[in-house]
């Protein structure tokens, strides 16, 4: 199954940006819809230093962790802002899958699109003191495993729910998952045995894969991960073998996206585009998207929300089928 087709990279701008009629006059807080530790907060942090360190902004920017209530504390928080250009949200799948599921009154397009600065993947990870060494030895394992595996993710009827569900229609396997305040949590009850496998992105299992303590068993993703650094002894990203590959044709990639709320004038937005821009600029973007095996991607106006419009379908679609959608 294609989930998704956004992976080319986008080709940054060059030349310098003419001088800008707004800019933030108090701390900018960066709001993340997750826990400590997750892939979102890392993320955010790796701003908060690139954005200092370069000076691309005179005022500080602040991380504020709005994980409550599966992340809608967050959208309702972005979306009570509205006015505010002070408020800026790091962006996932949730904006779409969260309203879908819980029936939180909340819509992307409440907000302002300012960029996708990156495509994330995902990542089918088990315990390395298991037995099982592939895929194909994994799915024999949960199929004949009673009770059931227990499968670690974030949340409730999300991303790593979704991945789940597919990963038991495609395979015949059954797994008990269990939702998690972060991807950071998933791993370590990964590493404690608290459970057999989780479907964490690659920046959430990294530093436990590189201490030997997990194993990557296939990327959710229609072509193997592009950065070829050994990342463990033995192995690099680009080592991690599809999951068609092994024979589970599921594929998904999530947006990583700035948005801030609704009702802001068109040049606090254009000052965020342009510091967004900047940042994938920046040494320190560079070198996270291949730590994190991230895919680097810049969109922005039109292009931006035909891409959220092409996405939130995509997911719906998903979610329907997966019989996460709330009556």
């Amino acid at each position: 199954m294609k989930f998704a087709k956004w992976s080319t990279l986008a080709l940054f701008a060059l030349t310098a940006a003419p001088a800008l009629a707004w800019e933030p006059s108090k701390p900018v807080e960066i709001v993340v819809a997750a826990g400590a530790g997750g892939a979102s907060d890392q993320m955010a942090r790796m701003m908060q230093a690139a954005i200092q360190k370069n000076n691309l902004m005179k005022q500080p920017m602040v991380v504020s962790l709005k994980g409550g209530a599966s992340g809608a504390e967050a959208l309702i928080y972005m979306k009570s802002g509205a006015g505010d250009p002070h408020k800026v949200l790091i962006a996932y799948s949730l904006i779409y899958m969260l309203p879908l599921s819980a029936k939180i009154p909340f819509n992307w397009r409440e907000l302002t699109p300012v960029s996708v600065i990156a495509l994330d993947q995902f990542v089918l990870w088990d315990n390395t003191t298991l037995p099982h060494k592939s895929v194909k030895e994994f799915i024999a394992a949960a199929k004949g495993a009673n009770p059931p595996f227990k499968m670690g993710g974030t949340g409730s009827k999300r991303e790593d729910h979704v991945l789940t569900v597919f990963l038991e229609k495609r395979t015949g396997a059954k797994f008990a998952y269990l939702p998690y305040k972060s991807g950071g949590e998933a791993a370590t009850q990964l590493v404690g045995n608290h459970t057999q496998s989780n479907v964490n992105n690659p920046s959430e299992n990294l530093e436990v894969w590189r201490a030997g303590q997990v194993r990557a068993l296939c990327v959710f993703d229609k072509e193997r991960m592009q950065y070829k650094s050994k990342v463990t002894d033995a192995m690099s990203w680009n080592d991690v073998p599809t999951c068609k590959e092994e024979g589970i044709d599921v594929q998904y990639l999530m947006l990583r996206a700035m948005f801030l709320p609704g009702k802001v004038a068109p040049e606090q937005t254009a000052f965020y585009v342009d510091l967004f821009r900047k940042l994938t600029q920046t040494s320190e973007y560079k070198d996270y998207m291949e730590k994190q095996a991230l895919k680097p991607v810049f969109l922005t106006g039109k292009s931006m929300l035909d891409f959220l419009e092409e996405d939130d379908a995509l997911n719906k679609n998903l979610m329907t089928e997966a019989g996460f959608v709330a009556n």
